[in-house]
C-alpha cells in the first residue's frame, strides 16, 4: 500500500472535496457505531456549512489522487444548534471553543498514525487561532445494541490518550436513520473536550 499524504484547507477552499467527503462519510459512519444509512443529497447539504464558513478546517488523507480520510473543524459559535445549545446552557464561552466534525478512514487505512495525526492537525490549528478548548461529540449506543460486531472496541481509550475527557453533563441529540430503519431517529451524543491552555 502506497503512503499516505496530509494536507489542510479552509473556508472556500474545502469546496472540491465536500462530494468526496461525502461519499466516505457514507461508506465509513455505515459501520457500527453510527449505522448511519447515508443519503448524497443530506450529505451535500450538511457539509456546506463548511465552505460557507471561513474558519472551517478541513484536514484530509490521500493515497495518491484519493481521498482516503478527513478531519473537520470550525468555531463552535459557528457550528449547528444542535452543538452549541449544551455549551450554552452549561454557560461556556462558545467562542472560545474550536468543535471536531467528523474524523473517518477507510479501514484499511487505521493504524497507522493518520488518526493522530488528525487530532494533531486540528488541535494546532486550534490553538494557533487562539481557542481555550477543543470538543468533539460522540454517538452512545448501549451495550447489548444487536448489530454491535463481538470485536468492537471503542475510541475511548485512543481520546484519553489524546488528553481528551468525556463530559456527560455535555449531551445532545442528532437525528439520522439507521440501516435497515425506515425513518430516522434520535441519537444520544455525548461531549467529549480537552483544554488547550
Amino acid at each position: 500500500m502506497s503512503a499516505t499524504t496530509l494536507s489542510t484547507c479552509q473556508g472556500h477552499a474545502i469546496a472540491p472535496y465536500l462530494d468526496a467527503l461525502a461519499r466516505l462519510r457514507i461508506r465509513v459512519f455505515r459501520d457500527f457505531p453510527y449505522l448511519y444509512d447515508g443519503d448524497l443529497a443530506y450529505e451535500s447539504d450538511y457539509l456546506a456549512r463548511y465552505a460557507d464558513c471561513p474558519r472551517s478546517l478541513f484536514v484530509l488523507a490521500f493515497d495518491a489522487d484519493t481521498l482516503v480520510g478527513a478531519a473537520t473543524g470550525m468555531p463552535l459559535a459557528d457550528d449547528l444548534d444542535e452543538f452549541r445549545a449544551p455549551f450554552e446552557q452549561a454557560g461556556f464561552d462558545i467562542g472560545s471553543v474550536f468543535y471536531y466534525g467528523e474524523s473517518v478512514l477507510l479501514p484499511s487505512y487505521r493504524g497507522r498514525g493518520i488518526g493522530k495525526a488528525f487530532m494533531a492537525e486540528r488541535e494546532a490549528h486550534a490553538r494557533g487561532e487562539g481557542f481555550a478548548s477543543a470538543a468533539f461529540c460522540a454517538v452512545e449506543r448501549p451495550d447489548d445494541h444487536p448489530l454491535k460486531p463481538h470485536d468492537y472496541v471503542p475510541l475511548h481509550g485512543f481520546w484519553r490518550s489524546r488528553g481528551y475527557e468525556r463530559h456527560p453533563e455535555l449531551a445532545t441529540t442528532f437525528h439520522w436513520k439507521d440501516i435497515g430503519d425506515a425513518e430516522e431517529t434520535h441519537k444520544p451524543m455525548v461531549f467529549w473536550l480537552k483544554s488547550l491552555r
